[in-house]
This record gives structure tokens, sequence and C-alpha cells, in this order.
């Protein structure tokens, strides 16, 4: 006899949901145990001689890697994207942790003597040590103040390290969103980059036909705050999941004058971008 004939019909639905959710924990699972994300990470700080640690906010626990070696010279911080936030269109992982790390990856070309790399909230970082870890943080709150205050916190801590010194933040993907709701709020960032950068989940989020995320900040209503920081916002014409009408739209609302937006041809949302990080990063950010 089959597994839903033994069950009442009223209960098989309910008895399939979760043996499908079970199934679908299971395999998540094993895709983690088969792809240590943790240790890939690692491998990819390790040649740039950055360090990982813990940064302790009153918010969250973050993982970082980092490299401070001059305390006269300015500090380069990297804010990650979302990671594996979600396993398909509807559902949400189960952990957030990135699996190619895209902004540790961008961060390990940089040859700056301070850089920084911070991961979002929950990635990396045992969930044990964050108790307040659930999937709302990774999906609809992935931008909400409190993820905002957690990073602003832990770049208050490095700052530290360095006093008096400026900071050029780039985020990746939300990461990008970060970055500019961070900026909006500190007096000491010299500059503003993003790459593939998620500049305004509203229009990204109605584009997809995705639900809206009413408890996260929204980048571009932020536009104005940031419109005397120099920045670029790097793009593709391949991207399908940040398209080069994003920046645009950020560029437009937060006046022009010290918004730079590059599309560079080919490159796909999740494609390598630390290949070509080195010569966009020489690309110095300005304003007119």
């Amino acid at each position: 006899m089959s597994l839903t004939k033994r069950i009442p019909r009223p209960l098989r639905r309910c008895a399939l949901f979760t043996l499908s959710a079970l199934v679908g924990a299971a395999l998540q699972l094993a895709a983690c145990a088969q792809f240590d994300r943790g240790a890939h990470a690692d491998a990819l700080a390790a040649p740039a001689a950055l360090a990982r640690e813990q940064i302790t906010t009153p918010q969250f626990v973050l993982t970082a890697w980092t490299r401070i070696t001059r305390a006269d010279q300015p500090i380069d911080v990297y804010i990650e994207g979302d990671g594996l936030a979600w396993l398909s269109r509807s559902e949400p992982s189960l952990d957030p942790t990135p699996r190619e790390a895209t902004g540790l990856a961008l961060a390990a070309t940089d040859p700056g003597p301070n850089v920084v790399y911070l991961a979002r909230p929950c990635q990396f970082t045992p969930m044990a040590l964050n108790p307040r870890c659930s999937i709302d943080w990774w999906t609809g709150k992935r931008f909400a103040p409190e993820v905002v205050a957690s990073i602003d916190d832990a770049i208050d801590q490095i700052a530290a390290r360095v006093p008096g010194q400026r900071l050029n933040l780039t985020g990746f993907s939300g990461g990008g969103a970060i970055a500019v709701l961070v900026a909006a709020q500190r007096s000491d960032v010299a500059s503003l980059r993003t790459v593939a950068g998620n500049l305004d989940d509203e229009y990204i989020n109605r584009t997809h036909g995705v639900s809206a995320m009413p408890d996260s900040l929204n980048p571009v209503d932020f536009a104005a705050r940031v419109a005397t920081i120099a920045q670029i916002h790097f793009n593709s014409d391949a991207d399908s999941v940040v398209t080069p009408e994003v920046a645009r739209r950020f560029a437009t609302a937060a006046g022009g004058r010290c918004v730079s937006v590059r599309t560079v041809p080919g490159m796909a949302h999740d494609s390598d971008w630390s290949r070509q990080w080195p010569a966009l990063l020489n690309i110095a950010p300005h304003c007119e």
C-alpha cells in the first residue's frame, strides 16, 4: 500500500508537503556536505593573506576576512551578496552562505594594504552563534535596518584599527545595496563601488514578478544622501538578474555629478567578476 493510501484523505496533502520538505532539506544537506563553502572561502582568501575572524555586533556575529597592514592608509571594504538565499524561486535556503563568495573573490584581488571582506548576517558564521538567524534575514528582511546596522557596527570596529582613515566601499549584488545604505549614514566614505548591485530592490522585484520586501530599505530611496560620494556602478548587458537599467535609475536619482555607470559586456550575474576586477578597480570614481 502506498504512503498516501495509509493516510486519511484530509491529511494527505499535508503529509505529502511534509515529505517533500524533508526530501528537499536532505538534498540540501547532502549538497552542502559535498561542497564545503567555508573551506572554499578560506582557499580564496589565503593567497591574499586575508585572515578569517568573527566580529560581534549587537545584532549579529559576522564573519570577516581581513588584511590590515598600514595605519596611514584607507580601508577597502567589500560586502558580500545575498549568497545562497534561495534554492528555487519559491523555496528559501536553510543557510545563506554563498557557494562562490564573489565578494570575497573581489577582495582577494585587491592589492591595497588594508582590505576587509564582510559576509552578510548568517553567512559563514555558525548558526549556534547567531540564535537570531532565521530565513527572514536573508529573504524579505535582507536589507532591513538591523542588517545595515550590523554591517555598520562591524565597520566601526575595523575603522578603529586605523583611526582617521577613510573607507572605500564595494558591494556585490545585494551587497551593493548594503554598501549604499551604510554609506548613507557615514561621514568617512571616500568612494563607493557596486558590482551588479541591487540598487533598487522594488524595481527588480517588480520586474521579476517576485514579492516586495516591505521590511527592507530600498537603496534608491537613499541615492540623494550619497550623491556627493564619488561612486561607480558596474553592470553588464548579459546580466538578466540585475539589468543595466537598475544602475541607470540609481544614477538619475543621485543626480549624476559624482555617479558613473559602466556596462561590462558579456558578464552574467554569477560570472567570475574577480577576473575583471583588477582592471575595473583601476577606474577611479570621481566627482565632476
